[in-house]
């Protein structure tokens, strides 16, 4: 079975930091943004074998927005 996830995917210095924000301590890194994208998926696939099937369902049935704002510091 297939599910859509949200990721979220930070980028600095030493390469990119991932995690799926739905599935606690579900992470990875990469040294570059196509790695890290690798990894979550197969760190999410193999979390995602270790849960009920129920369970599965719950977790990932929310749906997450994210945007970008722009703030200004006095």
């Amino acid at each position: 079975m297939s599910y859509k996830v949200s990721i979220v995917i930070e980028k600095d210095e030493h390469g990119c930091y991932a995690y799926c924000p739905d599935l606690e301590g579900c992470q990875t890194q990469g040294r570059s943004l196509e790695e890290a994208i690798d990894n979550i998926k197969e760190a999410i696939e193999l979390y995602l074998e270790t849960m009920p099937e129920d369970e599965i369902r719950s977790a990932l049935s929310q749906e997450i927005l994210t945007t970008t704002l722009e703030v200004r510091v006095a």
